[in-house]
């Protein structure tokens, strides 16, 4: 595609228009194709525009908004009354076709009550999921859904995730058939509970899902699968469990390095290596979780990301909408409904 237009809710995340806008200056400098829709204040808006007189003001279109959905407001009440909000208008966009994607990094239960009230879920899909890649031992990556979006998942729903993934990973990665697991407590097919062990029927039973079976925890950077499915509740504590992990190496790695003499001449020997490795783990290029299954491209930044690691998210919903991923998942979907027996 020559011409690419995304809404960005400019209000929401921790901090708001300091990041949002910067990120957004920076992605439509990069790419002379991009066209931004900023749903958000006006006047907060134009004052922060103001600091940056180098932007192509051709590609940055303000959407006034009157509301905003507050971080730790409850989904069902943002739902009902936050109608004029930037996120319900980025939202709005998409659905009415003036926008190919949405980014946002406002609160998430307020993004999936409103997104899947807005855009409605594609044919033969029940539920939305909160999908991201992270990084393997062999710089492969792997994706991981649901991250939350529904705690509570039945078989069929960890199937379509399961086609879901396979499709995003396929699409934007490049991965021809990817490798899909199940996240379980074992390997052993006798290991997991029922419902585990019934998804793991109907996948085996659909050859062009390329299941290779269950995969345990541990296992999820190591690069045995592409695309390794869960619940939402499972998901999210796995995630966050791995981002908390993050924290204490490199929080650990700065005490002990500072610790004397000797240890801080040592640090500055082995920088260039540490930088390395911060540059293939750094959280901000893996930002960007896609809220896959919907009938538009939805994609959820942290809360508390920095304007290069929003600046990601905004990548990641260009390179779906490059790729056309809701209307590949629809169409494997439809495929696969056919060959199930």
């Amino acid at each position: 595609m020559t011409n690419l237009t995304i809404a960005l809710d400019m209000m929401g995340g921790d901090i708001g228009p300091p990041v949002t806008l910067e990120a957004a200056v920076h992605a439509v400098t990069e790419f002379p194709h991009l066209h931004l829709i900023l749903c958000g204040d006006p006047q907060a808006l134009n004052e922060g525009l103001a600091k940056y007189p180098q932007a192509p003001s051709s590609q940055l279109q303000i959407e006034p908004t009157e509301q905003v959905v507050g971080m730790d407001e409850r989904p069902s009440t943002a739902l009902r009354s936050k109608n004029k909000s930037s996120m319900r208008r980025a939202l709005e966009l998409v659905e009415s076709g003036q926008a190919d994607a949405c980014v946002s990094a406002g609160n998430t239960g307020a993004l999936l009550a409103m997104a899947y009230y807005v855009l409605k879920t594609l044919p033969g899909i029940d539920r939305p999921a909160l999908i991201s890649s992270l990084p393997t031992i062999s710089h492969r990556k792997v994706y991981l859904l649901d991250l939350g979006a529904n705690v509570n998942c039945d078989s069929e729903i960890l199937f379509q995730y399961a086609v879901m993934g396979s499709v995003l990973a396929e699409e934007v990665e490049g991965m021809e058939r990817p490798r899909v697991a199940l996240l379980n407590v074992g390997e052993e097919q006798i290991k997991g509970n029922d419902q585990v062990k019934h998804t793991a029927q109907i996948l085996s039973s659909v050859p062009s899902i390329n299941y290779i079976g269950y995969i345990e925890g541990n296992d999820i950077f190591t690069d045995k699968a592409d695309v390794v499915v869960t619940d939402g509740f499972v998901g999210n504590i796995a995630l966050k469990a791995c981002e908390g992990l993050g924290k204490l190496i490199f929080t650990e790695v700065k005490r002990v390095s500072g610790k004397n003499l000797f240890t801080r001449i040592m640090a500055r020997m082995a920088l260039p290596i540490l930088k390395k490795i911060y540059a293939r783990v750094n959280p901000d290029q893996y930002n960007g979780a896609s809220l896959i299954g919907l009938r538009g491209i939805v994609v959820k930044s942290h809360g508390n990301a920095s304007s290069e690691a929003f600046l990601y998210a905004i990548k990641e919903a260009m390179q779906e909408v490059t790729r056309q991923v809701p209307s590949k998942i629809k169409h494997k979907i439809e495929t696969l409904l056919m060959e199930r027996p």
